[in-house]
């Protein structure tokens, strides 16, 4: 991740402390992958207006602490990662690469629970209902709903330690809907019109004119912002392009429709207090491709300048749903 040299050390860091067992309550997890070869079923097509699809892992595991992965960042070198899940617990591994740098397999996968402020994990979802996680410096956020909160845990030992503190919301507790919270935590480029400032967005927590409520958690320009909402989606995650720029992944779902997903791209320099931001939809898929619940989406650059980005999915632990890892190359800004 060529865009915050510090976090992706502090990445891997965080992998290698978590990789030892450590804890009693910390586990190792055999995984099962099965490669995804083609993202739209039944068609040998790569190019879905400007994502290239790389590759993609189904991954399994007899061991039912797999599953729930709500958010996903990657290190420097695309090898390893780290992410939460929505039942409370950090997760951590790396992945197998080919000769294409395509992925095909995962390893070292680690799950540790996540403390509290008593040093302790809970068993009520509720209370550790992580959705979003990002990387500053020597620092890992992680984003809560339903006991809305960003927390802030140290980089160096975050699967052994409670959170140092926590940021302030900006968005009023009251506004906050629910298991509706904030679902994105993201980090803008130093280079940015944001200079580095941490950005907020909910699922669905909506203002009276039934717009998505977000906000600039730390910086100068720090407040509330709105994206707009175009029903019947909602915010999964989200991540800056190198420019500034800022994905949005969201997903619908409905029982006549089955699941849906879709990447919108904003303006970096439209967010700022008090505005409403859209953008273009630059990916919208549904069940005639390779996708699941998708909750977490990263982006990375790799030695040569290419824009990745990496999406995974939630499986909810049931037996109807995937845990995919699916990856594609950002052509977006390329001449």
């Amino acid at each position: 991740m060529m865009r915050f040299s510090a976090a992706a050390g502090a990445l891997a860091v965080i992998v290698a402390l978590l990789s030892p067992l450590v804890r009693a309550d910390e586990s190792a997890i055999d995984i099962r992958s099965r490669l995804i070869e083609t993202f739209k079923v039944g068609s040998d097509q790569t190019r879905f207006g400007d994502f290239e699809f790389v590759g993609g892992l189904e991954l399994s595991s007899s061991n039912s602490a797999l599953g729930a992965m709500s958010a996903i960042r990657l290190s420097a070198d695309r090898q390893r990662f780290l992410g939460v899940m929505d039942t409370g617990f950090w997760y951590a591994g790396r992945l197998d690469r080919d000769e294409q740098n395509r992925m095909v397999g995962v390893r070292d996968f680690k799950v540790s629970p996540i403390l509290g402020l008593d040093g302790q994990p809970s068993r009520e979802k509720w209370r550790f209902d992580a959705e979003g996680m990002v990387l500053r410096g020597d620092e890992v956020l992680v984003s809560f709903e339903r006991l809305h909160r960003v927390d802030i845990y140290p980089a160096n030992a975050p699967g052994n330690a409670k959170p140092t503190g926590s940021l302030p919301l900006q968005i009023p507790l009251s506004e906050f809907r629910g298991n509706r919270g904030l679902e994105a935590v993201m980090v803008a480029p130093d280079s940015s019109s944001l200079a580095g400032a941490v950005v907020a967005v909910s699922e669905m927590s909506l203002d009276t004119n039934g717009n998505i409520f977000a906000a600039i958690l730390t910086g100068p320009s720090k407040g509330v912002f709105h994206v707009k909402r175009d029903p019947p989606y909602n915010v999964t995650d989200g991540d800056f392009l190198p420019n500034g720029d800022l994905l949005l992944l969201e997903r619908r779902f409905s029982i006549a429709e089955g699941v849906g997903m879709r990447i919108r791209r904003i303006d970096g320099s439209r967010i700022g207090v008090g505005n409403l931001v859209d953008g273009e939809v630059v990916l919208e898929t549904d069940y005639g491709y390779q996708i699941d619940n998708m909750e977490g989406l990263d982006v990375t650059t790799d030695d040569q300048g290419q824009v990745f980005v990496t999406l995974v999915s939630d499986d909810n632990h049931s037996i109807l749903q995937r845990n995919l890892l699916l990856e594609f190359r950002y052509l977006g800004d390329e001449k």
